[in-house]
């Protein structure tokens, strides 16, 4: 196993300068940095963890509490997740995972056990119980979502909001004059998720904004209330033309839905989502669509986290913009 001595002998440096460098507490000159940095990448040294950890009082763990419950589409939460985890070793650093049903007293255990650093955070509701917790405790915490009152928080998400007024004026560019939105299982509403409420709120924004008929409900993910739910839509509101979906796994089912219904999308029936390109770039026809960044998001969580364990960064929101993709699902109305 190759020793900090190994690495200060190649370098031509004391043992401590090596430290030095690795650690960043002191000012090295770049020269000596970079003979250190080279010995390091030629003899393939990895600092021990334990003993990093030791050194800076960190166990260099982050913990992400993920949604593993009612109306939460699991392989959306693996890319979150896929992207902390990825992000994460690129700063050396493990991920806990915990479930987001622990709720405060999950929250609670893992500050009091000194196993993590810090916490990700994930399925935020617009008034959450944990906020209170998340802004007493000494750890930085970044939240995957906004709640309503985001004082002393730092938070990223895509702006689903302005994802939402994306879809509705492009289908009301198209001629469209009374649309829906296919919105996530009643769970979620239920419960007040921050990125479903705030989808619904840009919806019915824009929709008055434009002067047309906006129509919103929740759907179950199984195709048998797809069925269900899209029928008694039409009966009720044989009009709708466009359908905005904010549900990944009713996708497939409700192209299905259509067909059997006698609607030729994008002849009879204009489609778009909020999802990842590669969902909407499946579909038979392409699906226009917002996509959600869910890599993206999850790798500036994590950096976001790191900076702030690193230095006195301070609370804040970020919005990652909505970009909105047209594709063949999408035409001007009958």
């Amino acid at each position: 196993m190759v020793t900090i001595t190994d690495v200060a002998r190649q370098a031509g440096v004391a043992a401590s300068t090596v430290s030095y460098v690795l650690s960043g507490k002191r000012s090295i000159s770049s020269a000596t940095r970079d003979r250190v940095q080279e010995a390091v990448r030629v003899l393939g040294y990895r600092p021990n963890a334990s003993a990093r950890a030791l050194a800076s009082n960190r166990s260099n763990v982050i913990a992400l509490v993920i949604p593993l419950r009612a109306g939460m589409h699991v392989p959306v939460l693996m890319q979150f997740a896929t992207a902390v985890v990825t992000t994460a070793r690129r700063f050396d650093h493990d991920v806990l995972l915990l479930t987001a049903d622990e709720g405060r007293s999950g929250l609670e255990r893992v500050s009091q056990s000194a196993l993590v650093d810090a916490l990700v955070v994930m399925d935020v509701e617009l008034h959450d119980e944990r906020v209170p917790l998340l802004r007493e405790l000494p750890m930085p915490s970044v939240l995957i979502g906004i709640p309503a009152d985001t004082e002393g928080l730092t938070c990223i998400d895509l702006d689903f909001f302005a994802a939402a007024e994306q879809c509705v004026d492009h289908l009301a560019d198209l001629g469209h004059h009374e649309i829906a939105l296919l919105g996530t299982p009643s769970a979620v509403y239920e419960r007040q998720t921050g990125f479903a409420a705030r989808t619904v709120a840009g919806f019915q924004a824009a929709a008055e904004r434009r002067g047309i008929a906006g129509i919103e409900t929740p759907c179950e993910s199984t195709f048998e209330a797809v069925l269900e739910t899209v029928g008694d839509l039409l009966r009720e509101h044989p009009g709708i033309t466009g359908v905005v979906i904010q549900n990944e796994p009713i996708i497939g089912p409700l192209l299905d839905v259509l067909r059997r219904l006698g609607r030729r999308v994008p002849e009879d029936m204009s489609l778009m989502a909020i999802c990842a390109d590669d969902v909407a770039v499946r579909q038979v026809p392409q699906l226009s669509s917002v996509t959600l960044p869910a890599d993206e998001i999850g790798q500036q969580a994590v950096e976001t986290l790191i900076a702030k364990l690193d230095s006195d960064l301070g609370p804040g929101v970020t919005l990652m913009p909505a970009q909105l993709t047209a594709r063949a699902s999408t035409s001007t109305a009958p």
